[in-house]
């Protein structure tokens, strides 16, 4: 089959081509980069950007032929947790998102559309991209990687190889095959619980996508010398929180459209089995389904696409079959992608199609076809499997569930996560007679919390001029909370920005001054020296001032940061006030952040004062239109000019005395930013 690229990204790497000609044509030869940053994931992608920003010579290996990951693969209907947290050019690509469909920033979108903005990413800085490459091994002196050798992953051939030099190297692939050819420690599946004192690590048998009791797992029911059906391991339930090496299970992110003119026929695939499905009919005998949403998540994209993702406990997780997957080889790990791939496939069909599924639901599935305007290289069908998880490093500090609830804090952070502690299942077996998951852990109720820097980095002895912001030292259930998309993305640019901090000083990434790189992250978090935007939180008690009876409100659901106020029975004149340290004096845009909730009064009223002026700006939330996970918005107030200093200000102001009211955090961006 003839190798094809979209317009965009051939124009990008004939451009990327063309910057670096001079100092390298990667025609076999040995070349030599500051930086190499390994997986074109959307980390790997602002990885890239960031330490080309920072004035290194950097390259980009991708093993596929496109760039993005997940975030460009069809998980478009994003995993936030709480939208305080997303920081740098993470949030500038969730803005950069809000702008292309007219919003201030947007955390669900068309794949086509993640993947023209991070190719503007590269193409912005002039990142050379080499696609369709895979490493095959790591050479080290004296505990550095020297370079790296790759193979085509078209032409896997001696004559294809290229061998590749570098000062420091990023691995952001989803697998961490950089990390493990490079000899650093790494883990598999579940750890005990008793290993870092955990309690949802480990086998967990839990209720959630979980099969009602009493379905039958035999082929001919009650006969168990017939057989298992298919997709049910003959396994015995270990001891809650015995750790084992499975994986929890992968699925595809499908993107769907529901536009006759946008949608091709969902058709039978290779390899259809009906038999693989039988257990939804057996679910469906002990427990009818209403509708297609009851066995898959059908998130709503723009432009009448969706995102499809497991709903149940029989659905798109291809259960069981991500074991193998981590430590699997190139060819392997594609029978595996197949495998899903057609079992996805088959699974749309089925429900479409086979006379045993309610004539409803059928016609709901038949709504769907394949989006003409997406993945048109492969078929209208993504190339990337969702990892969830693969190899994790087991660095110079190990997260774990301890910092996800808040009980352990580290003082290195240089992201935050914030998302619930998140598994999917692992196996499905036999359980008194009777077919069940395992597996399946989510535990929220916390807030954002600190992801260290030691977990980015290998142990000193192991290599010292390596960093792993995907594949990081994580325990499974901390990783669980800390691998979502957003999240990634900043740990990216903090390796990026690490790793030339190493370049600069000459020293061990182990060795990076963290408060140096801290602050980086903080004073320039663009990566092109633009002025950062002021957040001004509820939480922060040094720049907010309250009158009246205001109760700080921790984990308040769809809140941004850690908590907001609330005020149960407020009178007039009681307020909240938001001062800000302006560094620069320029025109900001305001923002507020509003949460939908039924406990909220519907009118909000602000006094905005730039020292000289006011103005008073008045919110209808009925109007609010609040798209994604969480409960809460930004709501422009306008623009004005602030001076150096903190003479401005925004209150949030009762006018309606008795209705409650919530106050949690302004937002003022500089004019120009983002845009």
């Amino acid at each position: 089959m003839k190798k094809t690229y979209s317009f965009g990204a051939l124009l990008l790497i004939l451009l990327s081509f063309n910057l670096s000609f001079a100092q390298s044509k990667l025609n076999g030869i040995t070349s030599h980069f500051d930086i190499i940053v390994y997986g074109g994931t959307a980390s790997g992608v602002i990885a890239a950007y960031t330490a080309k920003q920072m004035g290194k010579s950097v390259l980009l290996i991708e093993p596929g032929e496109r760039i993005g990951g997940l975030t460009t693969g069809g998980l478009g209907y994003t995993d936030i947790g709480n939208k305080y947290a997303i920081k740098g050019l993470s949030l500038d690509f969730y803005r950069k998102i809000g702008q292309h469909y007219g919003a201030f920033e947007q955390w669900i979108f068309e794949p086509h559309v993640a993947e023209n903005i991070l190719l503007a990413y590269l193409k912005k800085a002039g990142v050379l991209v080499l696609y369709d490459h895979r490493v095959s091994s790591a050479n080290k002196i004296n505990g550095k990687v020297t370079s790296i050798s790759l193979e085509n992953s078209l032409r896997p051939s001696k004559k294809t190889n290229k061998t590749i030099g570098g000062k420091e190297f990023i691995d952001c692939s989803y697998e961490g095959d950089l990390m493990a050819k490079a000899g650093v420690s790494y883990t598999v599946g579940r750890e005990d619980n008793k290993q870092y004192n955990e309690t949802y690590n480990g086998v967990q048998l839990r209720e959630k996508h979980q099969f009602p009791d009493g379905i039958d797992p035999y082929k001919i029911p009650g006969k168990p010398e017939s057989g298992l059906l298919w997709g049910i391991s003959n396994s015995t339930l270990l001891p809650d929180g015995t750790g084992n090496k499975m994986v929890q299970t992968y699925n595809i992110r499908v993107c769907l459209s529901k536009d006759p003119a946008n949608s091709i026929q969902i058709t039978q695939p290779d390899d259809y089995k009906p038999e693989r499905y039988e257990l939804l009919l057996r679910l469906m005998e002990k427990k009818p389904i209403k509708h297609i949403e009851d066995i898959m998540t059908t998130s709503e994209m723009p432009n009448h696409k969706t995102d499809i993702n497991n709903n149940g406990p029989f659905s798109t997780d291809l259960i069981g079959a991500s074991w193998k997957y981590p430590e699997a080889n190139y060819q392997e790990r594609g029978a595996i992608f197949k495998s899903h791939a057609n079992y996805t496939k088959g699974f749309f069909y089925f429900v479409g199609h086979d006379p045993r599924i309610p004539l409803n639901l059928r016609n709901e599935m038949l709504q769907y076809g394949y989006p003409k305007d997406e993945y048109q290289n492969s078929g209208h069908f993504t190339t990337q499997m969702y990892v969830r998880e693969a190899k994790r490093m087991l660095g110079e500090y190990v997260m774990t569930q301890a910092n996800c609830q808040g009980r352990e804090t580290v003082n290195d952070g240089i992201a935050l996560a914030a998302y619930t502690m998140d598994s999917h299942n692992a196996e499905r077996l036999v359980v008194n007679g009777m077919v069940k998951n395992e597996g399946d852990v989510q535990i929220g109720g916390f807030g954002p919390y600190p992801i260290s820097y030691r977990s980015l980095v290998p142990k000193k002895e192991e290599c010292s001029n390596l960093l792993v912001p995907v594949c990081l030292s994580a325990s499974h259930i901390a990783y669980g909370s800390i691998r979502m998309e957003p999240v990634f993305m900043m740990l990216g640019q903090s390796a990026a920005v690490a790793a030339c901090m190493a370049i600069d000083k000459n020293c061990p990434v182990q060795l990076v001054d963290v408060q140096k790189l801290q602050s980086e992250l903080k004073n320039n978090p663009l990566a092109d020296g633009s002025t950062p935007e002021i957040l001004v939180d509820d939480n922060d008690t040094t720049a907010v001032a309250v009158k009246g009876d205001w109760k700080r409100m921790p984990n308040f659901e769809g809140c941004y940061g850690p908590s907001l106020l609330e005020n149960a029975l407020p009178k007039a004149g009681d307020l909240v006030k938001f001062t800000p340290s302006i560094k620069k004096e320029g025109n900001y845009k305001l923002y507020v952040y509003v949460v939908k909730s039924n406990g909220n009064s519907s009118k909000i009223t602000l006094l905005i004062s730039n020292g000289k002026t006011a103005a008073e700006k008045k919110i209808d939330l009925n109007h609010l239109d609040v798209k994604g996970q969480t409960e809460g918005e930004w709501v422009p107030l306008g623009q004005y000019h602030f001076e150096e200093g903190n003479i401005g200000f925004a209150e949030i102001i009762c006018k309606d005395q008795g209705a409650p009211m919530l106050a949690d955090a302004i937002l003022f961006v500089p004019s120009g930013i983002g845009e």
